[in-house]
């Protein structure tokens, strides 16, 4: 007799999984912009682009809060007032984390050769790039990250009993709720 369990219901992305993509995509994107600079200042064909570690903790935070404020402020305000409000947050996250890096002698930028910075720590010129930045970090990532889900089935690779496959342990928690294993995308009952 084969009796089918009913799927848990996917649950959302903690907030340190959101935490955790939120700083890949800033430690990405500000790789690919320092070599997108060098290149277009430079124009060096090597595109080296450089950051540093702090910047996964810098970008996962500063978005994860924008990610709070985005959730706040979406029907109330419109898109483009959000993003300049994300462009003043960031500033200040800038400004902030860099004040705290520079007491360490750890701050990874200096934006003194800039004309309009201030302290070297921020810098007027990046308003724009910012200003866009937070655009695409609220229309595509955040609104994307969002939706995504964690889902423990048959078809997520690690579940289906398989010894080493992944997280591993499959067939214990399926033994433990009473189901063999899975045929098919289907559980089998014993």
């Amino acid at each position: 007799m084969v009796t089918l369990a009913a799927p848990e219901a996917p649950v959302p992305l903690t907030p340190w999984s959101r935490w955790y993509l939120y700083a890949i995509h800033g430690y990405f994107c500000e790789v690919m912009f320092t070599a997108a600079w060098e290149f277009v200042v430079n124009c060096n064909w090597k595109f080296p682009g450089v950051t540093s570690v702090w910047a996964l903790f810098i970008y996962g935070t500063c978005i994860l809060i924008v990610e709070r404020m985005y959730l706040a402020l979406r029907g109330r305000c419109p898109v483009l007032l959000r993003c300049l409000i994300y462009t003043l947050w960031t500033y200040l996250w800038e400004f902030g984390t860099g004040l705290l890096l520079r007491q360490f002698d750890a701050c990874p930028w200096d934006y003194s050769g800039f004309r309009y910075n201030f302290m070297g720590l921020i810098t007027a010129e990046y308003a724009v790039p910012w200003f866009c930045a937070s655009f695409i970090v609220e229309r595509l990532v955040i609104r994307k990250t969002l939706r995504l889900r964690f889902h423990e089935g048959p078809e997520d690779g690690w579940s289906d009993g398989q010894p080493g496959a992944g997280g591993g342990g499959g067939r214990r928690r399926e033994r433990s709720r009473g189901m063999g294993s899975s045929v098919n995308g289907y559980l089998k009952g014993e």
